[in-house]
């Protein structure tokens, strides 16, 4: 299992491998986290992404990090589900985006990986559940990564991630 730290602050920026994306299928770059990270790494994020779309919900595909600084190395497209009342798989869905992400990251070799709070912006996912999801998804899934940090870009997510992370 991997060491899991919560942090505040810019994904861009994080001292990690590769940088997981809560990205839409079409995987050319969009709003909130999604379009931080695509504005980093360049025009040819969006490009090599668009390469490999469609990406379904609860999928992963990787593509280099192009302008993001070192030690960054890739960039990890996820789709979260959107959400519809919570009857619709959309739990099952998320655990998949970080289970996804997480063999992604051991197929590029990264031992080291930054995560978003995966759906809860525009996808409408609760947020609280989410932060849950995330951490129990994380400890679970047999991996090679040996760090792992969630990057909550508000006091808000901050914190329901630290309350998830104590258990």
């Amino acid at each position: 299992m991997p060491a899991i730290e919560v942090v505040l602050g810019d994904i861009t920026a994080e001292d990690v491998d590769a940088i997981v994306t809560a990205a839409n299928e079409s995987l050319l770059g969009c709003g909130g986290v999604d379009g931080a990270i695509h504005r980093a790494a360049g025009p040819r994020l969006a490009r090599a992404g668009g390469a490999l779309a469609p990406c379904d919900a609860g999928d992963a595909v990787a593509t280099p990090a192009f302008d993001l600084d070192p030690p960054v190395r890739h960039v990890i497209h996820t789709v979260g589900p959107v959400w519809e009342g919570g009857g619709h798989g959309e739990a099952d869905t998320l655990a998949s985006c970080y289970r996804r992400s997480l063999a992604v990251a051991d197929e590029v070799g990264a031992r080291s990986v930054a995560f978003p709070a995966i759906a809860t912006g525009v996808y409408g996912f609760p947020p609280e559940q989410a932060a849950t999801i995330a951490i129990s998804t994380i400890s679970a899934t047999p991996t090679q990564v040996e760090r792992v940090r969630l990057v909550a870009f508000d006091e808000a997510t901050y914190q329901l991630l630290t309350t998830a992370a104590q258990g």
